[in-house]
């Protein structure tokens, strides 16, 4: 260990980095060739093969030729997660959008329900029932 210096130390790290993210842009690649709705199945076998047999050289020219739409799909499927997340956050919480709740949601009778006894329109046994019925 006395013969291994800080800048061999530093020379090991940096390459062991450049293998890991090679590693990942490796990972990245193969899963954007089988995501890409573009290629056929000739060309997904093709760039596969070129990125498994010849790896560091096919993983640049993939990137080279096919960057763009690589970065393109990511942002659609991004885009795509978002808009489902979204969606099912407002089918959970049961509003419509951007337009407030729907109509006859519990959440929008108890709101209403409660604005009433707040005002005095109903007394609070009134409140009271009315909310156990909307609950059952």
């Amino acid at each position: 260990m006395d013969d291994y210096s800080l800048l061999d130390l530093f020379w090991t790290m940096l390459w062991f980095f450049l293998w890991v993210m090679w590693l990942f842009l490796l990972f990245k690649v193969i899963t954007d060739i089988f995501r890409s709705h573009d290629l056929g199945g000739w060309g997904k076998a093709g760039w596969l093969v070129l990125t498994l047999l010849l790896p560091y050289i096919g993983v640049l020219v993939y990137v080279i030729v096919r960057g763009k739409s690589m970065s393109r799909r990511d942002i659609k499927e991004a885009q795509d997660r978002d808009a489902a997340f979204k969606a099912y956050v407002r089918e959970a919480a049961g509003t419509s959008g951007g337009d407030g709740p729907k109509h006859g949601s519990h959440v929008d009778d108890l709101a209403k329900l409660a604005d009433l006894r707040d005002r005095g329109a109903i007394t609070d046994e009134e409140y009271q029932r009315a909310k156990t019925k909307l609950l059952v």
